[in-house]
């Protein structure tokens, strides 16, 4: 008679209300490659085993009564049900609840929006996520999962069970459940494939041969004519369908493209290629060895900063840890892979390897290898780099302001759209702006906006496309931070053209000099007339050449915030030292120069605030009194339309 363990009451639970959207998405979903369905349940499998190898080394005991580490998967073909069956760590009552009831994570509600947005195609972010167990319900009616938890405490076996449609059921376990985790998946009616030998090995073999434990499948043995004219009853047994060897311990010479994508999905959980990879061995003062991947896509959480994923460890084979975020600099968290080092103690942990100088090297030896990887696709494969900027530019701007040692090779991976280009394309590198820089050009020009539309047309500009001068357009939040840390290329300074003088080149600054004498003194008495009018609100006003189809710019002086940043630091409620902007008119343009013919001071006063309030919005700044300025703009128009 089977004893049943009276620890664990039996209850039924609800799921949390993500988990029940989640599943309810995947119930209106096609899961188009529901294959990966027993990938993302093998790969569980194992990480359970690499975390009981670890726990073991700190409590030897955990492995007392453990047979060697395996994957079973086994089929009841009359039942229709597919097993799968580990003996790693188990889980406890607690964490079933914790796991398998609930979606522990910040940016839930973000993944479910990717979800929903992603229509059918569920098959890349289900797993991403690291929820992949809740696709079994894709190809099963019903879920049961028996588990008992390796631990120095007497655990309580369990058994946790649901149809996915609201609500589980945790009952105890039989006392004599050994320790570990075994799945087993109710098929839904058109799910037989699952219930043949020769499909499930396929799918084993293509996405979970690198695993590193055994995993054994159940076969039916070889009949002898003798048994086949009887019509014996066929018997099984289970045979080893993985090579069982890491993939990462093998020469780069024997493994193949196909094995190295594969490998990339079941570390990824998805089921895109990646766009490159990098394999090495590195034998020196530090003995490790990487592989890295560039994904094709970016993650939903990429800019989660607070979530950030890292590569996965293991010291010689033994895994270590998960999201070992210390190997690689924030702003390449986009990279996946592992590192497998013999230098590193098998009880080291996060706090440590924070400090640990093995550490220092292995991450600069990751990053290196990235961005030489990155350097090549470049050289090598343009629109492949494209497709890779589309994805992660944005993350890889971060880099000249996090990464000082490698900021000159990372400002020659940047991409930018210009004022030349033709559409939002950001394909021109710095090398390639310094390679068409004008005659007598000793500087790169840039503009910051909130827009790709509004930088394109800055009245910044205006003097810069007039002379055939090469402006980049930076339009990403990231931006600012960039040029911040960013401030010169090539032994030629980066120069915002909305802050300081007009700083032209030589050529085209020696034309507008003697202009510029003149129409200063000639604007003498405006100049005066307009800083009365506008008093505080501005702390200079000049007429300028920078502009030839605008009456009026704003500027910042040169060691101060551009209007860009400002806007954004206003929008994300923080506090900065503010100063008045320089107002900046053009001579040539009719409305300036009706300035000098009005003699109506009440006129000539509505005339320099609207000046002043068009050059604000043309930044793409907020007008303290919209109102008004709408009112004494009608009202001026009233005036001209009754001459």
């Amino acid at each position: 008679m089977t004893v049943m363990n009276k620890k664990v009451k039996k209850q039924t639970m609800q799921f949390q209300t993500e988990v029940e959207q989640l599943l309810s998405l995947l119930a209106k979903s096609v899961y188009s490659n529901k294959d990966i369905v027993l990938r993302e349940l093998v790969s569980n499998a194992s990480d359970a085993i690499d975390k009981l190898r670890y726990e073991s080394k700190q409590n030897s005991e955990l492995l007392a009564d453990s047979e060697a580490f395996k994957i079973w998967i086994d089929f009841d073909q009359k039942e229709k049900i597919l097993s799968i069956r580990d003996n790693g760590i188990g889980m406890s009552q607690e964490e079933l609840v914790n796991n398998l009831g609930t979606i522990a994570r910040s940016g839930t509600a973000n993944y479910l929006k990717s979800l929903q947005d992603s229509g059918d195609n569920l098959d890349s972010l289900i797993g991403q996520f690291g929820v992949g167990f809740y696709s079994t319900f894709v190809i099963a009616d019903k879920v049961t999962v028996t588990t008992k938890r390796a631990s120095a405490q007497d655990e309580s076996p369990c058994v946790w069970e649901s149809s996915g449609k609201g609500d589980y059921v945790i009952s105890p376990a039989s006392a004599d459940t050994p320790v570990g985790t075994t799945i087993q998946l109710h098929l839904k009616s058109d799910m037989d494939n699952f219930l043949q030998d020769w499909y499930v090995r396929k799918i084993i073999t293509t996405y979970s041969d690198h695993i590193d434990v055994p995993i054994a499948m159940k076969v039916a043995k070889e009949q002898t004519e003798e048994q086949r004219k009887e019509n014996a009853a066929i018997e099984f047994e289970f045979e080893v369908v993985n090579q069982s060897k890491a993939l990462w311990t093998q020469a780069k010479k024997d493994v193949n493209d196909e094995q190295y994508e594969n490998f990339f999905n079941s570390l990824s959980h998805t089921s895109g290629k990646p766009l490159a990879w990098v394999h090495n061995k590195v034998e020196g003062k530090v003995d490790y060895t990487m592989l890295l991947y560039v994904p094709e896509t970016a993650p939903f959480d990429l800019w989660n900063r607070e979530k950030v994923k890292g590569i996965r460890l293991y010291s010689q084979r033994t895994f270590i840890m998960d999201d070992a975020e210390q190997f690689l600099p924030l702003y390449l968290r986009f990279v996946k892979g592992i590192v497998d080092s013999s230098d590193l103690p098998l009880n080291i942990s996060r706090e440590i390897l924070q400090d640990s100088d093995v550490v220092t090297k292995i991450k600069s030896g990751c990053t290196k290898k990235i961005l030489g990887l990155l350097e090549s696709m470049a050289k090598e494969d343009p629109e492949k780099y494209n497709k890779f900027w589309a994805q992660f530019g944005e993350v890889l701007k971060e880099g000249p302001g996090e990464d000082f040692a490698n900021k000159d090779q990372i400002a020659k991976l940047l991409r930018f759209s210009t004022s030349k280009s033709e559409t939002n394309s950001q394909t021109t590198s710095l090398a390639d702006y310094v390679a068409n820089m004008a005659k007598d050009q000793e500087k790169i020009y840039y503009v910051t906006a909130e827009t790709y539309t509004a930088a394109l047309h800055s009245p910044h500009l205006e003097i810069f496309k007039k002379h055939d001068i090469e402006v980049l357009l930076l339009s990403n939040r990231v931006d600012e931070w960039l040029a911040s840390h960013l401030t010169e290329f090539d032994g030629k300074k980066l120069i915002c053209v909305t802050k300081g003088e007009l700083d032209l080149p030589k050529d085209v600054k020696d034309k507008l000099k003697q202009e510029d004498e003149v129409t200063a003194k000639d604007y003498e008495d405006i100049i005066k007339r307009v800083k009365e009018v506008l008093g505080d609100k501005v702390k200079d006003v000049r007429m300028t050449s920078r502009l030839t189809d605008s009456p009026a710019c704003l500027v910042a002086d040169e060691q101060e915030m551009s209007a860009n940043l400002k806007r954004m630091l206003r929008q994300s409620g923080q506090d900065f030292m503010d100063s008045n902007p320089i107002l900046e008119l053009n001579p040539s343009h009719g409305l300036v120069q009706s300035l000098k013919s009005e003699s109506e001071d009440n006129m000539f006063a509505k005339w320099c605030t609207i000046l002043f309030n068009q050059a604000m919005l043309a930044e793409g700044g907020q007008l303290e009194d919209p109102a008004t300025f709408v009112n004494d703009l009608n009202s001026m128009m009233l005036r001209y339309i009754g001459n």
